[in-house]
């Protein structure tokens, strides 16, 4: 059976009940992609700390290079291995310095993953990010030109994904922190992620994604599960490293040389897309391109829902598994009115 590939988002920073905390939308990722024989996600979706995992069926993309996939500006090659490399923060401390790259030994060790070299930053990148949980998240980097100078060493060294270790300032007595871990409010640092990986990927176009430095807070008897992954490990390096190791590259169009595995943007038949978050680029892009557009109910910060766009091929649904039946229908040439119930006769054309 043929694949109908497809894009799969949900927005970081938004509080979004599935895929708002640390990898707990990769179940559904991995329902989706079964469905669809082809999936094309972010590391929001994806990472989950120390818990990740890899499948051929699924792209792991940066969110910004998402947005230009679906706007038709570049391709996605299929690799067998990216060499990575990694930028860490110069004002990260010695010792977790030292666990990150432990971290970097171990996935090299235990799981083949090429990672090539690391460089620390000139400067501190100055991370600032809003701790307001009722709102979206958001924050800004101080020395946005250390990053980017940092990684194009690597790059100049042959680095072909660039995974990025950015200091944070410190969670403890952070009540929103707290929110968060018992299932509650938005991730505070979500937002300023965004920015730092979008940065890489808007000016050096190659794959890649961000995991925060921070230190270990006190243990939380009231953890909800959707957090917890975020408490088994020193770092939330793995799962970059994970999903880095076989992301796609990155081809710039109109002008390529069409290689046989390229997931080309004029192959995408669908999105999907929480219900509440239909105002981003890829979303919008999808439907000036008239593709399906599966609308979740997945409640969030926000609420940009259809009523904004009356868009005509919007399907709605209740969960992801049943997004995950409307893309088998849609893949295997099953029309979803035949599945619904009541059942209307066909129209004489005629009859007006």
């Amino acid at each position: 059976m043929r694949s109908s590939p497809t894009i799969f988002i949900i927005p970081t920073g938004i509080g979004c009940e599935i895929g708002g905390f640390a990898g707990d939308a990769l179940p559904s990722a991995k329902l989706l992609a079964a469905a669809s024989g082809c999936l094309i996600t972010h590391p929001n979706v994806m990472n989950g700390g120390s818990l990740s995992e890899v499948d051929e069926r699924i792209y792991y993309v940066e969110g910004y290079s998402l947005d230009r996939f679906a706007k038709s500006e570049i391709c996605l090659r299929k690799v067998r291995q990216q060499n990575i490399g990694i930028i860490f923060d110069s004002s990260i401390e010695h010792d977790t310095l030292v666990r990150h790259l432990q971290v970097a030994d171990a996935c090299r060790a235990t799981l083949g993953i090429n990672i090539g070299s690391y460089v620390i930053t000139d400067i501190p990148l100055g991370v600032e990010y809003s701790d307001n949980s009722t709102k979206i998240s958001t924050g800004r980097i101080k020395n946005p030109m250390a990053l980017l100078d940092a990684g194009k060493k690597l790059i100049s060294q042959g680095t072909t994904a660039i995974a990025i270790v950015a200091d944070f300032p410190s969670q403890k007595g952070n009540d929103n922190i707290d929110l968060y871990r018992q299932g509650n409010g938005v991730d505070s640092i979500a937002g300023v992620e965004a920015i730092i990986s979008h940065l890489i990927s808007k000016y050096l176009r190659v794959p890649c994604a961000h995991s925060p430095a921070l230190q270990p807070i006190d243990i939380d008897y009231d953890l909800d599960p959707r957090a917890a992954a975020e408490e088994i490990g020193y770092t939330f390096l793995p799962s970059v490293l994970i999903g880095l190791s076989t992301a796609p590259d990155l081809i710039e169009l109109p002008d390529y040389s069409p290689h046989g595995e390229d997931i080309h943007p004029y192959q995408v038949e669908s999105i999907v897309v929480p219900s509440c978050a239909l105002g981003g680029e890829a979303v919008l892009a999808s439907m000036e391109k008239g593709l399906n557009v599966i609308s979740v109910k997945n409640n969030s910060a926000i609420k940009v829902d259809n009523q904004y766009f009356q868009y005509q091929k919007l399907i709605e649904v209740d969960n992801y598994l049943e997004a995950s039946g409307v893309l088998l229908s849609l893949r295997t040439g099953i029309d979803l009115k035949s599945i619904r119930r009541p059942l209307k006769s066909i129209k004489n054309s005629q009859i007006k």
